[in-house]
C-alpha cells in the first residue's frame, strides 16, 4: 500500500509535467520572436500541431505571415511538433 506522501509526490510531478507540456509552444515562440513582436501577440492554442496566435493589428498580421516559413522552420527543430501557425486579429492583453 502506498503512503500518502508518495501519492502526493506523484500527483505534483504529474501536474508539473502537464504544465511544462502546455507552456512548450509559448516558451519556444518567446525564444524565437524578438521582444518588439512579442508585445503584439498572444498565444491562444495548440491543437493537432496547429498553433493559434492572436495579433493586435492587420499590419502585424501581415508582418508575421511573411515570417511564417522561417518561424515554422525554427519551431520544427524542437518538440512539440508544430505543423502550422494561424494568426488571428484579436485581443492580445
Amino acid at each position: 500500500m502506498e503512503t500518502i506522501k508518495d501519492i502526493v509526490t506523484d500527483v505534483i510531478r504529474g501536474l508539473k509535467t502537464k504544465k511544462r507540456a502546455q507552456d512548450g509552444p509559448e516558451l519556444l515562440l518567446k525564444r524565437i520572436l524578438p521582444k518588439k513582436e512579442l508585445g503584439h501577440v498572444k498565444f491562444r492554442y495548440l491543437r493537432k500541431g496547429i498553433l493559434g496566435i492572436s495579433v493586435d493589428s492587420s499590419s502585424w498580421l501581415y508582418q508575421l505571415n511573411l515570417q511564417k516559413p522561417q518561424l515554422l522552420a525554427k519551431l520544427g527543430k524542437k518538440p512539440p511538433t508544430i505543423k502550422d501557425i494561424r494568426f488571428y486579429i484579436g485581443e492580445t492583453q
